[in-house]
């Protein structure tokens, strides 16, 4: 397979950014001449991005239309799953690998993400930098790559777990506790802690379908 184009790229990341930062939200449809002007490229760049997230399922087609693909309670679960077990090896590999610097890098994060508690929309942007930095101070490019594919997917969902009322404090002091256990050189307790963290996330996203279904019905 022929790598994409630089200005593909481009335009790939530039589409890939907005599905994450929730300018585009599933169910929109997406045209190409109005993403061209948007980016500022020309359309060919954009044809070959759009082919691009289709193949990876972040689009889908709705007539002859590509929309922003949703995923169902099914395909959620199961990302859930796997995130679960790829970020606890992460954390776990952190414990084992983590330069001082990288763990000090880690504990500023979560020191300065105490004051975006009630921002959701911040901390949600911030949580993915902290999450990738324990990605990263795993020093496994292969399990980096497996959870950038993971983090793609989770671009789907509409809303964050940290909008939950109380959810972002509660964030926090697992983030807290993962950081803490990345010092201590717990390979285990780093784990367990993070996929702690990430099954009270599920939990709590749950409960927001719940309710939501709840209101539209």
């Amino acid at each position: 397979m022929a790598a994409p184009k630089p200005g593909s790229t481009d335009a790939y990341s530039m589409i890939l950014d907005a599905i994450d930062t929730g300018i585009y939200r599933p169910g929109d449809r997406l045209v190409e001449s109005e993403l061209a002007e948007r980016f500022k490229v020309s359309r060919t760049p954009i044809r070959e991005a759009l082919q691009r997230l289709e193949t990876q399922s972040l689009l889908a087609r709705e007539g002859r239309s590509l929309i922003v693909a949703s995923l169902d309670h099914n395909q959620t679960a199961e990302l859930y799953v796997v995130r679960g077990e790829l970020e606890g090896l992460a954390a776990r590999l952190a414990a084992r690998h983590a330069t001082e610097e990288e763990i000090r890098v880690l504990r500023e994060m979560v020191e300065a993400d105490n004051a975006l508690v009630n921002d959701p929309t911040a901390l949600s942007r911030s949580n993915r930098r902290f999450h990738k930095q324990i990605h990263l101070a795993s020093h496994n490019r292969y399990l980096v790559q497996q959870l950038d594919l993971v983090y793609r997917s989770m671009a789907l969902m509409a809303t964050t777990s940290l909008a939950a009322e109380g959810r972002g404090e509660i964030a926090q002091a697992e983030h807290d506790k993962i950081v803490s256990m990345i010092e201590a050189r717990d390979e285990d307790g780093a784990d367990a802690a993070l996929r702690a963290h990430i099954s009270v996330a599920f939990v709590t996203r749950l409960k927001q379908e719940a309710a939501r279904l709840e209101a539209e019905g």
